[in-house]
């Protein structure tokens, strides 16, 4: 295959980015992806390249929309904290006040507050679902409000890979009336004209690029050998049991197929453009989409000093600490710059996207060649903020 053309443009003083992105190509073996940069709303840099599939027979262009995994995430908290601006919902108000069969199972008092912060330890629930059931919106929240959390809410944080968008998107859908990825489209994306769809219509499929290698069991058997399959009665039955509850237990099928894109799974089905998720990420950032106070309140940690994630840290080194807004990653570690109250989310395969608000910058990186993992450390990711802040210096210094 031909090197990757990069097109699209850079603000002077960012030609460092654009020698980032094309070393990911060259180097880090990229087959299509985008880059977006925005400073007070307006894109500095804008760039794409590559191809939308394996055999390069499709160009990579500024509106492909790509699955970006768990950077879904981000999206779907902030339909949540739209109604909370709204005073629609009060995140210290037990789910139940929303949705009433959530009740069962000793959850009656379980705030909203831990469906965004990964602690109400229901990582999964207590029968394993088949791909078609994830694809069963009633299906999966009834099993979902009648088990039992797998460790005491509140005690613990533990990822919720996948069951995080059932349950915020189902206390979004019993406020408003409407699905997770209808409110996304109609209060957010539409407004700011961005390419992000949870839910993707049938009429956008063609402009999807395919992902080239995906999550799946395969996968996870190379990636951690001797991984549990489930399934288990209690967490204690293998140490990175929770890891195999939270991954496998609503199991999402083939990443590329019309069923998936066109399904609303919201942990981690978003189908994007870099510029779309910069484009929300900027208007966040800027103040135009919530109040500074609930600005604030997104990003403020809900994890303990020298707290490990159940799930995250299952897989980490020893030490390792992961501290979680409501619904955002915080950025404990500078993978989304020097600024310590930068806030988005990753996905698996390598995409990231985030909000620096006293930067006034939002940032999106989106690719089609699965590489590294959810929490921004990617090396893709990795060079590309790191030169986007070294053109900021002389700006920010």
């Amino acid at each position: 295959m031909e090197p990757a053309t990069v097109n699209g443009h850079c603000a002077p003083g960012f030609a460092g980015v654009r020698e980032a992105f094309a070393r990911n190509f060259s180097t880090h073996g990229d087959i299509g992806a985008a880059v977006t940069v925005t400073v007070d709303g307006e894109a500095v840099v804008d760039l794409w390249g590559g191809h939308a599939d394996a055999a390069g027979t499709r160009d990579w262009e500024h509106d492909t929309l790509v699955n970006v995994y768990s950077t879904s995430k981000g999206m779907t908290a902030l339909c949540a904290h739209l109604l909370v601006d709204r005073g629609e919902l009060d995140l210290d108000a037990p789910v139940a006040r929303y949705w009433p069969e959530f009740a069962q199972a000793g959850k009656r008092e379980l705030p909203v507050r831990w469906l965004l912060s990964h602690r109400a330890g229901l990582i999964a629930p207590r029968e394993r679902l088949s791909v078609a059931d994830a694809y069963d919106w009633e299906r999966v929240c009834a099993a979902l409000a009648a088990a039992e959390p797998w460790w005491e809410p509140g005690t613990a944080q533990g990822y919720h890979a996948v069951t995080f968008g059932y349950l915020v998107g189902e206390v979004v859908r019993r406020i408003t009336g409407q699905s997770l990825g209808t409110f996304l489209r109609r209060e957010i994306t539409e407004p700011l004209g961005a390419r992000v769809f949870i839910g993707t219509p049938a009429e956008e499929h063609a402009r999807c690029a395919d992902m080239v290698g995906q999550l799946d069991e395969a996968r996870l058997d190379r990636q951690f050998p001797g991984l549990p399959k489930p399934p288990f009665t209690a967490l204690g039955d293998h140490p990175q049991a929770v890891v195999a509850l939270a991954l496998m237990y609503v199991p999402t099928g083939d990443v590329n197929s019309a069923a998936y894109r066109s399904a609303e799974i919201p942990a981690g089905n978003a189908h994007a453009s870099a510029h779309g998720l910069a484009t929300v990420y900027g208007a966040l950032a800027g103040g135009a989409l919530v109040k500074p106070a609930t600005l604030e309140e997104m990003r403020r940690s809900q994890s303990l000093p020298g707290e490990r994630d159940l799930t995250i840290g299952a897989l980490a080194p020893q030490g390792y600490e992961h501290r979680w807004g409501l619904g955002y990653m915080l950025n404990q570690q500078g993978q989304a710059g020097p600024n310590p109250r930068a806030f988005g989310h990753g996905g698996a395969g390598g995409s990231y996207a985030f909000a620096d608000p006293e930067n006034r910058l939002s940032y999106a990186y989106t690719m089609n060649k699965y590489g590294g993992g959810t929490t921004g450390h990617d090396p893709r990711n990795a060079g590309l903020v790191r030169a986007v802040y070294q053109a900021l210096e002389p700006v920010l210094s």
